[in-house]
């Protein structure tokens, strides 16, 4: 029967090709939606997590809770050992120790003299021990612009538009200027290797990525650190298991009251990030399951619409002999093989544009000026699994529903009355 349905439609275009099209037609808009979507939720957690938060951090419980204002007054002491007490305890974890700081970069004219001053937002990460997982997890090969990565003691990277604000070169020396861990004032000079520009607005207004070693000679922090990052091996964030490793981790020190005692957070307690991620979540599921209902409510309705035009084929089918349970149940596979297709081809459209704007994203850039949080300029689509099946709900289920109700008129009708619809 399937097959005989299958010569009839593609004989048919009026039964087969304008369905398709609609069908398909939502279907694509569906996996796209879900596409761009998925996408930006995506970036704002890896952007935050490589950048800012990892997927959990340990830091001191002062600056935790950021009761304080000078953090680097509340570093962590006794880095090393913290760090290999959780590389052993949490094995499938990368651990690593960052510096974040600020200060002003000072710029020498040719005699020695401050030409230009420029405040600054400073990181200091393991960038020179070999096979270091930082170059990658701060994307610096991509986002290197000019020159090299740091490969010998007090070279540096600098944003890229502050480098060209100030009219700088590479190889030229500038001093840091500020504070250490004890609160006294620091200078320290730095050549500069290379530019980077991340496409994270907060990060390309002022930025230096410095060597750990570096920062913690020039700030006076032997063994010390603001935070250990820890990421998942697979580059992932996993909310259930973070939650996990800061509940055991927290645990051992319960009953500590020091505000130097270490406290491990996870990517969603920083920042609002969780509120925020949240929230978004939520409007977007809405957004999508109005739009999906939405379209399905018009494929629904294509499909009432195209049982009603075939009223009159329904009512010569009847008067040949054909039983009304039969059609009724021809009609539903019909839709079926119809929606099938629409969901195959429609799934298609939809991969293609999803899959560019994946590769080449959209810069939102001017809008988000002076934005504050770790969001790439670029917003990109994901296509992920969900989009290989999403699309199966407007595309199959609908035509379906529309099949089932509309053929229910089937029944309710006299077989002379479907029959003088034909109109002959």
């Amino acid at each position: 029967m399937i097959r005989f349905l299958l010569k009839g439609l593609l004989r048919d275009r009026s039964r087969s090709l304008f369905p398709i099209l609609i069908t398909a037609s939502g279907v694509a808009i569906t996996v796209l939606v879900f596409a761009w979507v998925g996408g930006i939720l995506h970036d704002t957690v890896e952007t935050a997590a490589r950048f800012k938060t990892g997927h959990v951090k340990v830091r001191t419980r002062a600056l935790n809770e950021q009761r304080y204002p000078n953090i680097m007054e509340l570093v962590l002491t006794d880095a090393g050992t913290i760090q290999r007490k959780l590389q052993t305890d949490f094995p499938r974890m990368i651990w690593k120790s960052r510096i974040q700081f600020g200060g002003l970069l000072d710029i020498p004219d040719k005699n020695g003299e401050t030409a230009a001053q420029a405040p600054v937002a400073g990181l200091g990460a393991d960038l020179t021990s070999p096979d270091s997982p930082e170059i990658r997890n701060l994307n610096l090969k991509q986002a290197l612009i000019k020159g090299a990565l740091p490969r010998q003691p007090g070279e540096i990277l600098l944003s890229d538009a502050l480098f060209e604000k100030l009219a700088l070169g590479l190889g030229q020396n500038v001093t840091y200027i500020g504070s250490d861990m004890n609160g006294s004032m620091v200078f320290h000079n730095f050549t500069i290797a290379g530019t980077v520009r991340f496409g994270i607005r907060v990060m390309d207004r002022g930025a230096i990525i410095a060597d750990l070693a570096d920062m913690r000679q020039a700030l006076n922090m032997m063994d010390a650190t603001t935070e250990i990052f820890g990421f998942f091996e697979d580059g992932f964030y996993h909310p259930e298991k973070a939650a996990a490793i800061k509940t055991a981790f927290n645990s051992a020190y319960l009953a500590a009251t020091d505000i130097f005692t270490p406290v491990m957070v996870t990517l969603e307690d920083q920042d609002d990030l969780g509120e925020m991620l949240s929230y978004m979540n939520s409007i977007f599921s809405a957004i999508l399951i109005i739009f999906i209902f939405v379209i399905s409510i018009v494929l629904w309705n294509a499909g009432l619409m195209n049982g009603i035009r075939r009223y009159g084929e329904i009512g010569i089918r009847l008067a040949i002999g054909e039983s009304k349970t039969s059609l009724y149940w021809s009609m539903i596979v019909e839709a079926v093989l119809l929606g099938v297709a629409s969901y195959l081809l429609g799934t298609i459209l939809g991969l293609i544009p999803a899959y560019y704007l994946q590769v080449h994203g959209v810069d939102f850039g001017y809008f988000m000026q002076n934005s504050s949080y770790m969001m790439n300029n670029i917003m990109r689509a994901r296509i992920s699994p969900i989009n290989f099946w999403i699309g199966i709900v407007p595309g199959v289920v609908a035509p379906f529903i529309g099949a089932v109700i509309s053929g229910l008129a089937i029944f309710k009708r006299e077989t002379a009355q479907l029959f003088k619809e034909l109109e002959t």
